[in-house]
């Protein structure tokens, strides 16, 4: 016998029993829940003491499955109505899903939508069971062959374990990555319509409370995503599969070397467009999420500059922080760095100005240690001197509005990788920041990969309200994406990973990353030029500074 907590009732159990049966959830809030801190399927079947937690569309992981069982469900109405066609699924603009047919020739267009839809509908409607099953690589591998998946069946011959866990829909079979809900009846919830010629589709975030966002149309990062996209076709590295291949080829120097020259572009092309305008820009101001590169690429846009006969002032967004007992507290009552009150902003905008209109201004030299700020240099500048600033709220005008808006140009840096696991899986653009933050904590602030996954979702909340809000009305986003990064980073990332104990409450979090990046070859890192924006993270850049 064993017994069993779960929704404040406890039972005495003597025979396996699934989750879904001891949970009160008539209108299927709940995607999965924790076993003694153990992410699991409501599927799964008890047979020891545990404590339960249902999870609903306001935890990450909950969403996680929703997500996963929402990209089954759409392959499986486009397999349903238009088999003879493959179709590709991407992370797009707005936290939405993109939805793409492999065809060139084929149009997707509002026939095909509401067709798509109703299908879904129907699906969903009908509540069929997602059945696991359990089949060995060579299986799984010759399925995948003969059902013309031969991008799937590319990415089995990197997988280290023997079995897969695939899902049976009805008399369709797929291997989707992830954990999925109990049926097709879970999926209620998405919004799908049309966007530059391919799907979008929109399901609940954490982050809006279990709730679909509003969609925001940004066409310049829908512009950039296709260049990414673009650019992972041309050096023949869209799949895990395919990278792989070119890592373990003698072209893995080149392959490097493509990808640098990719961010040397896009300065150069950067550098343009500053010097065109260079009379009237008085502010650079970049800004973007954790571990997207500031550091480094705020020091290559300055030698870019220089190279221009334009010598630009760095200056740091930290040295205007308050002192701390004015720093504002967050909702736990802890003190937030990330909100703008915590910085001096009139004090910003008097030197901003003070330096623009060519007078000297004593900046200041904010100690984290005791939570005050020092004097720092004396600095004067010319007339034809830009400022360049870097923090979290540059982006934002309510930090720089003495700052007339023609003076300030703005960038915003992130990576924003178009890599796929196969058509069907894509790899999320914030497991990559995460994963070179545990890298960067772990060798230059001696913090566990456990203390990184403590703080990301207080750094992740500091995201969606200080610098997704003012992320499109920039004048250039780079793409700090390196194809290449993920076979480097698995060097360090995966034994920091490994060190997260099973019963700590970020196990989940660690095991999947884990099992994301055992798909990955390493690539040795000696290759790497030392101004190479992924040293910022694994060490021996040429740049000092760390990005904070």
């Amino acid at each position: 016998m064993f017994t069993v907590n779960i929704q404040n009732k406890e039972y005495k159990l003597d025979e396996r029993t699934p989750v879904l049966s001891l949970l009160e959830d008539s209108n299927k809030q709940y995607m999965a829940v924790k076993v003694n801190n153990r992410l699991r399927e409501l599927t799964y079947e008890l047979c020891y003491d545990a404590n339960i937690e249902p999870l609903d569309l306001t935890a990450p992981d909950a969403v996680k499955v929703y997500e996963t069982s929402m990209r089954y469900l759409i392959v499986l109405a486009f397999r349903n109505l238009y088999p003879e066609y493959q179709v590709k699924l991407s992370y797009a603009i707005s936290r939405s899903i993109l939805v793409t047919i492999i065809e060139p020739k084929v149009t997707m267009d509002k026939h095909m939508l509401k067709a798509v839809k109703a299908e879904m509908d129907r699906l969903i409607a009908a509540d069929i069971p997602f059945e696991k099953t359990v089949l060995s690589k060579e299986e799984a591998y010759d399925y995948f062959v003969k059902h013309g998946q031969a991008d799937k069946a590319e990415t089995l011959t990197y997988r280290p374990d023997k079995i897969c866990h695939f899902y049976k829909c009805g008399d369709y079979l797929n291997y989707m990555y992830g954990y999925m809900t109990p049926s097709t009846g879970y999926l209620k919830h998405f919004k799908m319509f049309m966007y530059d010629g391919h799907f979008i589709v929109q399901y609940p975030r954490y982050e809006a409370k279990g709730q679909i966002p509003e969609f925001h149309d940004e066409p310049t990062f829908s512009k950039v995503l296709k260049r990414a996209h673009k650019w992972a076709k041309l050096c023949d590295a869209d799949m895990i599969a395919k990278m792989n291949r070119r890592v373990e080829g003698d072209e893995a120097v080149d392959f490097i070397n493509m990808n640098e020259t990719l961010h040397n572009g896009m300065l150069h092309e950067l550098g343009g467009m500053i010097a065109d305008d260079i009379e009237n820009i008085r502010l650079i101001c970049i800004a973007g999420p954790s571990s997207s590169g500031k550091t480094t690429f705020s020091n290559r846009l300055k030698i870019e500059l220089m190279s221009r006969g334009i010598n630009p002032l760095r200056i740091s967004l930290d040295m205007y922080y308050k002192d701390k007992e004015d720093i504002p507290l967050d909702e736990f009552g802890v003190p937030d760095f990330e909100d703008i009150h915590a910085l001096d902003v009139d004090l910003f905008n008097e030197h901003m100005q003070a330096l623009i209109d060519g007078e000297e201004v004593e900046l200041p030299n904010y100690q984290f240690g005791n939570g005050r700020a020092e004097k720092g240099i004396v600095t004067k500048i010319g007339p034809n001197t830009p400022i360049i600033i870097e923090g979290i709220h540059a982006l934002n005008d309510d930090l720089s509005s003495g700052i007339p808006k023609h003076q300030k140009f703005k960038i915003y840096i992130a990576p924003q990788f178009q890599i796929n696991v196969d058509y069907h899986n894509p790899i999320s653009f914030t497991d990559i920041r995460l994963l070179r933050r545990i890298v960067r904590d772990k060798k230059y602030r001696g913090a566990s990969a456990e203390r990184t996954l403590e703080m990301w979702p207080s750094v992740r909340r500091g995201e969606f309200k200080w610098i997704y809000p003012y992320q499109e009305g920039c004048n250039y986003v780079y793409n700090s994406a390196l194809t290449y990064e993920l076979c480097v980073l698995k060097k360090y990332a995966l034994p920091a990973l490994q060190e997260v104990k099973a019963d700590s409450q970020y196990y989940i979090m660690a095991n999947r990353l884990i099992k994301f990046l055992k798909y990955f070859k390493e690539l040795d890192e000696k290759w790497v030029p030392c101004n190479s924006l992924l040293r910022e993270f694994i060490g021996g850049s040429c740049f000092a500074e760390v990005d904070e």
